[in-house]
């Protein structure tokens, strides 16, 4: 008897059990940045934002959830530039779904990743094609900037906003990013070629200066030297004419003198390998004489007779 009073008692509380279970199943939490899609009974009834939330127990059922974070897609795409060469560029995009078109998102769209690969793909391939790879380079936003705006028309209509895209890699062939090393090292070499050119081409014209001042200085140090010796003579001559010695002797004794310091100033160097022919003090006088002569001695051009100065 006390077994059937138990059996009795639980199939009086089960239904209350049960309802309570379906009732408590029916409460649901969505977490931040996400929502959730209900449909009553394979219709779409509503979106449920981030909290604490409620369906109809065996009516409503989640029937998927979406993250309303911003998504990125990394898509690498091989194409040919306009002078035939091949490059994969890799182009990144950042979208979200748009919170008032969560219901096309998630019913028009099945594969999200897929149609937004192949338009980068549409679009890359169109842009491309038209840019040397030079320029491929140069020009990397703007075709960002036509893939963001390609995306942007196609994809609004089904719920995704896009928020960035990116050319973040440009990669020739192997080969081809060889051959651009070699031609920006020969052009640095040439442009080095040119500054060493130049340079040379100052020290040159620099040198020449300095050597023609230099040869000016010493032309004019020499003229004044022999100036000098000139002015010097003709005092020792005045000395000697007033001592009562004639110019001839006077010149003499000049010449001897000046040969004996020529032997003195060769004999001060014990390296020197000059040789004085002659270098008797007779052979001074008679060098005298021979210059005198030879000063005095003129000759007509006309008329190729000799005469002496006057």
């Amino acid at each position: 008897m006390l077994i059937l009073a138990g059996i009795g008692t639980i199939l009086t509380y089960l239904p209350i059990v049960l309802l309570l279970v379906i009732v408590i199943n029916g409460f649901f939490i969505v977490k931040q940045q996400t929502v959730a899609i209900i449909e009553r009974f394979g219709k779409f009834t509503s979106v449920r934002r981030a909290g604490f939330q409620w369906k109809i127990p065996l009516v409503d059922t989640i029937a998927g959830k979406r993250s309303l974070k911003i998504q990125q897609l990394d898509v690498m795409v091989e194409t040919k530039t306009k002078d035939d060469v091949f490059v994969k560029l890799k182009v990144s995009v950042q979208f979200l779904i748009l919170p008032e078109k969560v219901y096309d998102a998630f019913y028009k769209l099945d594969n999200p990743h897929a149609q937004i690969t192949a338009y980068i793909f549409d679009v890359v391939r169109a842009e491309v094609p038209k840019l040397k790879l030079d320029d491929v380079f140069e020009k990397k936003d703007d075709i960002a900037i036509a893939v963001k705006r390609e995306l942007d028309e196609a994809m609004k209509s089904y719920g995704y906003g896009i928020v960035k895209a990116l050319v973040t890699d440009i990669d020739p062939a192997e080969e081809v990013k060889v051959a651009m090393n070699r031609i920006n090292a020969a052009e640095r070499e040439k442009l080095a070629a040119e500054y060493d050119g130049e340079a040379e081409r100052i020290r040159i014209v620099y040198k020449a200066r300095a050597e023609a001042e230099s040869k000016r200085l010493q032309g004019q140090g020499i003229a004044d030297q022999r100036r000098e010796i000139a002015k010097g003579l003709e005092e020792s001559m005045v000395i000697l004419n007033k001592a009562g010695i004639n110019s001839q002797e006077a010149s003499a004794l000049i010449v001897i003198t000046q040969h004996y310091d020529t032997l003195s100033a060769v004999g001060q160097n014990t390296r020197s390998n000059l040789i004085m022919m002659p270098n008797s003090p007779a052979a001074a006088s008679n060098m005298l004489q021979d210059m005198v002569v030879a000063l005095n001695a003129t000759q007509d051009p006309t008329t190729g007779i000799q005469g002496n100065i006057s």
